[in-house]
Formats: structure tokens, sequence, C-alpha cells
């Protein structure tokens, strides 16, 4: 553009200069101009003729009245500085290389170089050049200053002279131009209705896009409602049927209650009827005793007053009746003629707790069920100990000095209704052998078992519960084959062994798994690769860091919900935890940080999270450390850390209920730390305990606990002393 201004220009220069040329020529004006020459002539002597005087930007002229000019240029050209050449005049003429210009006359005497007469003066602005750093410059044609090229041209000699312009020509330029002015106006215009319409599209995809988050947000709480609704009626459904189950067992027992008191009751009819048949026998020998006594009598009587001794006295005061006897004592229950002491019967539970029995009592009695040995010193069971009582379905020997050798191996070969078997706390060495096949729980904890083969569960496909917690098991002494035959297993207890791997061969069914206590020090990828049906891990009061925690150890668990990882090793966070976690324990680890997203690859998201008696500080809780969290999580205990202040996001946390920030060193606490005063959203948080941190309560702002729903469920008091 800039190229063609300065184009138009030089063409009206030359047109001016011709038009002057024409008009300043009359006849008889020569000698006139030549004396004017001869004039000017004298005065170049004191400074050179056509040659520009550089003032500056504002060049300072004399004219023949010794009045100072300020001339400015008229190009208003900002990208160069403009040196002038002014020339005096007469009368608002002005002469410039023997040429007379008449007033705002503008012409050009050389390239690159445009002349000016204002009221007799001459003012010529020649374009200077920036000056360029570039190794090939190019001078194109109709252009004053060199440019930048890449390419060598062929002709070294770049600028050429323009030849002048016709008006017609300069006319189609100008045309042109403003053709390309509207062109380039319809195109801004253009450019701008298109930036219009893509900004309108754009807010209303924004709003479309909002509009679709707000509808999935709302079929994601109408699922979340309706899950709960479902687990809710399924919950009430099984409370039902676990009343409806309990109240048919009490119905049950109340039944066969009333049955036995019944019997009792018959056969103590039975008993007193016996009893007054008997007394009856007893009355009526003693009435026919009376009567021949009384004949007795008479007869002496008769002989004595026929022998005339009429003075004669009775020999004899008659005897009274012989009292009753004494009634019978009640009869035993029917099977246990005669309990130990210490026993009591009720319904079909025998219990014999700590009633110092060495040995398992003789019964008989079909009827019962529960056996309860608990706390005796009984140190063998026989293998006739339970023929008496064939129908027990819960027998408890816990607490007392069984050992291995002491067992007979058909000691519970004829329960065939056993359930529930209990040794707790006794001498065993190994698994009891012949275990009936309809055992559903057994617990053998606190013993001394030292090894588990291949054959010891044999038969016990109906197991669902197993607990040998306490022993002096380990990796090395557990068959890998060992839980094969327990395809039922869900609920398995290890606890308080020597562990220091989890155990291999773990039944495919099983749901909970506790082996807090042991010596754990790595969890692999093929660790639980066979249980896919996991839901709860406790591995509490090992020697677990994240280190050797495997990425793939369990992430794509889909039923894994909860994993204590309490008092262990951990330096921050595991990464990696199972997608469908809800439930993690991290209690009195040595934790300095939340790594970022470590959270948010779960679905739902995790909803109980327990930090406490770790060592977080401020610096190791990222913002986006609840990433993936803010929307799910319910408790989030961070109490006995070393927090300065409410950590970044717990404002964000909309299902938030129970939060602890306890016996930290809280000292600023923000207005907007807890309660976002845009969110205008109801709260569900119930309980809040701040207590034992540095915290002012006098300068806590009266907004700041807005959204929890009672100011009592607060706890501020007692704070530390600065």
């Amino acid at each position: 553009m800039k190229a063609r201004t300065l184009l138009v220009l030089v063409l009206l220069a030359n047109l001016s200069f011709a038009l002057a040329q024409d008009e300043s020529n009359p006849p008889g004006t020569g000698k006139k101009r030549r004396g004017q020459k001869r004039g000017r002539g004298r005065q170049q002597k004191q400074r050179p003729s056509d040659t520009p005087v550089l003032l500056g930007n504002v060049p300072v002229v004399k004219g023949e009245d010794d009045l100072t000019i300020f001339i400015e240029s008229y190009k208003g050209v900002n990208e160069f500085e403009s040196n002038y050449n002014v020339v005096p005049g007469k009368k608002g003429q002005c002469t410039f290389g023997g040429i007379t210009m008449f007033n705002n006359a503008v012409w050009s005497p050389k390239p690159c170089v445009t002349c000016l007469c204002s009221k007799g003066n001459v003012a010529c602005d020649e374009m200077k050049c920036l000056p360029l750093s570039c190794p090939i410059r190019v001078k194109p044609a109709g252009e004053c200053c060199p440019i930048c090229s890449d390419i060598e041209p062929n002709d070294p000699s770049v600028l050429e002279s323009v030849p002048p312009k016709s008006q017609a020509e300069i006319e189609q330029l100008l045309q042109q131009e403003e053709e390309e002015l509207q062109e380039e106006e319809e195109r801004l215009r253009k450019r701008d209705e298109e930036r219009k319409r893509r900004r309108k599209e754009k807010k209303k995809l924004q709003e479309e896009r909002q509009k679709q988050l707000f509808e999935d947000r709302r079929r994601e709480e109408e699922e979340i409602r309706s899950r709960m609704e479902e687990e809710e009626e399924k919950r009430r459904e099984e409370e039902e049927r676990r009343s409806k189950l309990e109240e048919e067992e009490r119905e049950k027992r109340q039944q066969q209650k009333e049955s036995r008191q019944e019997e009792e009751r018959k056969r103590e009819a039975e008993r007193r009827v016996l009893e007054r048949e008997q007394r009856e026998r007893e009355r009526i020998m003693e009435e026919e005793e009376d009567e021949e006594a009384e004949e007795k009598e008479v007869e002496q009587e008769d002989d004595d007053f026929l022998r005339g001794d009429v003075f004669r006295m009775p020999n004899s005061v008659p005897i009274p009746p012989p009292p009753p006897p004494p009634p019978l004592p009640p009869a035993a229950p029917e099977g246990i003629p005669s309990l130990p002491p210490g026993c009591v019967i009720s319904d079909i539970t025998l219990s014999c707790n700590n009633a110092k029995l060495t040995s398992i009592p003789p019964l008989v009695d079909p009827q019962l069920k529960i056996l309860n040995l608990e706390g005796n010193s009984i140190t063998t069971i026989p293998a006739a100990a339970f023929n008496g009582i064939p129908n027990l379905e819960r027998i408890d020997l816990g607490k007392n000095k069984i050992t291995s050798a002491g067992i007979d191996p058909q000691a519970f070969t004829n329960l065939k209704r056993l359930t529930r078997l209990y040794m707790d706390a006794n001498m065993l060495a190994q698994i009891p052998q012949a275990l009936p096949p309809t055992l559903e729980e057994l617990r053998i904890n606190e013993n001394v078992l030292q090894i588990i083969d291949e054959d010891h569960f044999q038969d016990l496909n109906n197991l669902v519960t197993l607990e040998l917690e306490g022993n002096i098991l380990s990796e090395g002494t557990v068959s890998p084959s060992a839980f094969k035959p327990l395809t039922r297993l869900s609920y398995l207890r290890l606890g308080r062994n020597h562990f220091r791997t989890i155990p291999q061969g773990l039944p495919e069914l099983l749901e909970e798994l506790y082996l807090e206590n042991n010596l754990i020090e790595e969890i692999s990828e093929a660790a639980f690769n066979n249980t896919r049906n996991l839901n709860i891990i406790s591995l509490r009061h090992n020697k677990l860091d994240e280190s050797r925690l495997a990425p793939q150890a369990w992430i794509n668990h889909e039923n894994l919900e909860s994993i204590d990882l309490s008092h262990n090793q951990l330096y921050h966070v595991p990464s990696f935890l199972p997608k469908s976690l809800l439930h993690l324990v991290l209690v009195g680890n040595p934790i300095e940080r939340i790594p970022g997203f470590v959270f948010a690859h779960m679905e739902p998201g995790i909803e109980y999270l327990y930090l406490s008696f770790n060592k977080l500080t401020n610096d190791g809780i990222d913002p986006v450390s609840f990433f993936g969290a803010f929307h799910s999580l319910i408790e989030l205990f961070l109490d006995h850390n070393e927090l300065t202040a409410v950590p970044l996001g717990i404002n964000e946390m909309k299902s938030l209920r129970f939060l602890r920030l306890n016996d930290n060193k809280i000292r600023n606490f923000e207005e907007h730390s807890i309660c976002d005063a845009f969110n205008t959203d109801d709260s569900k948080i119930v309980a809040l305990r701040l207590e034992n941190n540095y915290i002012d309560t006098r300068k806590i702002s009266h907004t700041a606990f807005s959204c929890v729903r009672s100011y009592s469920s607060v706890v501020l008091k007692p704070q530390k002393i600065k």
C-alpha cells in the first residue's frame, strides 16, 4: 500500500508540474524569468542551489520577512525520518530548478524525493531507508527502499524509473485501489460476520454441552438414587427374609419348647396320677387295717363283757394314721439322667462353660443341637464322645488343652449335621482329620499350627468360613494346593502368622481376606489373579511400602471395595488402586504426600478415606490430589497430621458428611476453605472436628461454616496455646 501511495503522489506531482509549466509561459515573459534566475543566483552563492537542507522532522525556514516558518511533513509518514529543503519564493509562488510553481503545487524532482510549494516556500521530503542486516537485498520496481530476499535477482539493477502515467491511468489506479479497499472492507465484514457466527455456534455448543452435562449429572444422580433405592430394597428384603427366618426359627424353637414342656407336663401329670393312686392304695390299706383293728377290739370287749369284768378300761389309745409319703423328685430331662456340676441346659443348648471338666461328659440327647464346652481342661476327644448326641450342629471346644494326638480320627465321623466347629486357644499342631463334609465354619485360632498339607481340607467343599489366626504358618509351610478343595470358601483369616508374601492357591470364590499382623513385604502381580471376587482385603500391621506394590496387583478387580493398609511403611498414597475401591484405610503410616489424580480412575469413586496419624503437610497435598473424589467422598479423616491450613479442594466435595482435621497445626483458616460461598446447594456435612490446632476462633467468619447442617456438630475447642 505504501508503494502504491508513493506512486500516486509521483503521478500527481508530474501532472501538477506540467500544468504549472503551461500556465507560467505566456509570451514576453522569458526575460523576466531569466532575471529572476539571475537574482536567485546571487542568493545561491551563499548556499548551493537545489540541494535539500536536512533539518530533521521539523524544518526551520527564513522567509523574505525574516519570519520563522515551521513546516511539518504533509505526508504523515511515521516510519522514516523526513528531511526538508526550503527555498524562499515570492507572492505565494515557488521557484525550483528554474521553474515557477503555484501555491500548494506538488512535484518530484527525482525518485524518492517529493516537494511542496507552500506560501512561497518549497518543502522537499526525501524518504530515508532503514538499515537492513540481511545478506541479500532487492529493490523492487516502484519502491524507494530495498527489501530482504532469499532469491538473488538476475538483474542487479532492480530500481527502474517509472514512466509518467496519464490521467486515465491514474484514475484507473485510484479506482482499482478503491475497489481493493472495498474488497478489503467486504472481507473484513465477512470475517466479522464469520466470527460472530462462530461465537454464536460456540456459545450454543457450550450451552448444549452444559445442558448435556446437567442431563448426565441428573441421570447419574438418578442412577445413584435408583441404585441406593435398589440396595435399600434389597437390604430391606434381606432384613425381612432374615427376620422371617429368625421368626420361623423362634417359632420352631418355641414349638419345640412347648412340645418339650407338654411332654414334661404329661410326665408330671402321670407322676401325679401315680402319686394319687399310690396314696389311694395306702389310704385303702390303712382303712382296712383300721377296720381289722376295730373288729379285734370289739371282739375283745365282747369277751371281757362275757367274763363279767365291767370295771375294765380300754387297753390302748387309738393310733393316728401315718403321714403321707414325701413327693418324688422331678424327673431329669430325657437322655440326660444327670448333668455335671456347672452345666446348664436350655431348650436345644447345653452349656458347660468353665465347669472344670477334664473330659467330654457322656450325654444322650438326640434333640441337642448346640454344645458349649469352652474354658475347661479337656485334653482328648474319644471316638464315641458324641455318639449320644448325633444331631449336633455347633460345637465350641475353645480354651481347652486339646492336642492333635488327643483327637481320635473317628471323633467327628457320626456328626452328619455339624456345621460349626470352634477349637480356638488349644494346642493343635495340625488340622483335625475326618471332619464332616457338612461343615460350614471352622475356627482354629490361637493354636500351634505349623503346616497345612493338600489333604487337610479334603471333602470340605461346603466350608464357607475358615479362621486360622495366631498360629505359626508361613508361605513355606502352607501347600499351594491346600485350599483347592474349598470351592465355596468366601471368608479367610490368616492374621498373626509369619507370612512374608500373599499365600498361593487362594480359593476362587474368596470375598474377604484378612492377613493383618504378618511380615508381608511384597504384593506381586500374580498375588490375586485367581480371586476375582475379592471384596475386602486387610493388610494392616505389615511391612509394605509403595515400591513393593505391583501396579497390576489389583487395579483391574471389579469387586474389590475395601482395603486396609494401616500401620505399614507407606510414604505416599499408593497408585494403581482398584477401580471399584470405596473404602481405603491408611492410618498410622509415615505418609507425606497424596499424588495428583491418584483417585481419578475410580468408578463410581472412593467414599471413605482415612489418613489419620500420618505426616501429611500442605505441600504434600496438590490441588488435584482429590480429583475424581469430589463427588463421592463421604468421610475424610486427616486428623493427627502436620497440616497448617485446610487442604485445597475440601470445599468442592459435594457429598462430604464427616470431616476430621483435629490435632494438626492449622493456624490460617480461610473463610471459604470448607464452605464454598458460590455453591448454593444444600451441604451434607453433619460432623466437623477442628480441635487441638492453633486457630484463633475469634477471627473465624460467621459464614465459614454456613454449609454445615448444625453448628453444634462443629468442634472447635480446645485449641493449643500459640
